[in-house]
């Protein structure tokens, strides 16, 4: 069971992230709704407003897209919520990697609550044609908090196996 600050660092985290998030939105449409494109550097990194009525890499379900998705991304952070509640204590880096994750779900899905536009994706990455999809603030914790989240996994089953070993050698 996770100690009142390790639950506090997921709650924390995933209310920075949201809003981060929220902010970063609110600033890009403000500014970049009346304009194609701002070079940040160069090609290479634009900002650029688009709504994503679907999911990643603009994944759509038909008309009921944005509530698959909406509802999806509720139960993914009431899982996350959960998951953070039964860590074991002292595993900080999964509380962080967990509110990351719950922050960015968090924050996408505020976009799909509020306008049936879709999500506020704005950074635009590549290199002429060859462009990632556009993707927001949400989207890089969700990415960098599944990538830390897959990374605590595997130390905890490390962990447990060397103390398998251990107890049977």
């Amino acid at each position: 069971m996770p100690s009142a600050g390790e639950r506090r660092l997921f709650v924390g985290t995933a209310l920075v992230v949201l809003l981060l998030d929220a902010v970063t939105k609110l600033v890009a449409e403000a500014y970049l709704l009346r304009t194609t494109g701002v070079a940040v550097v160069g090609d290479w990194f634009q900002l650029r407003l688009v709504y994503n009525p679907g999911a990643a890499f603009g994944l759509h379900l038909g008309p009921y897209s944005r509530w698959i998705f909406l509802s999806l991304a509720l139960g993914a952070v009431v899982l996350l919520t959960r998951m953070s509640a039964t860590t074991p204590a002292g595993d900080r880096f999964r509380q962080l990697a967990l509110g990351l994750v719950a922050g960015g779900a968090a924050g996408n899905l505020m976009d799909r609550i509020r306008s049936a536009r879709g999500v506020v994706d704005f950074l635009d990455v590549g290199v002429g044609a060859l462009r990632w999809p556009t993707f927001n603030v949400a989207d890089i914790a969700v990415s960098c908090g599944a990538v830390a989240l897959a990374i605590s996994l595997w130390l905890e089953d490390s962990r447990q196996a060397r103390h398998e070993a251990a107890s049977a050698g």
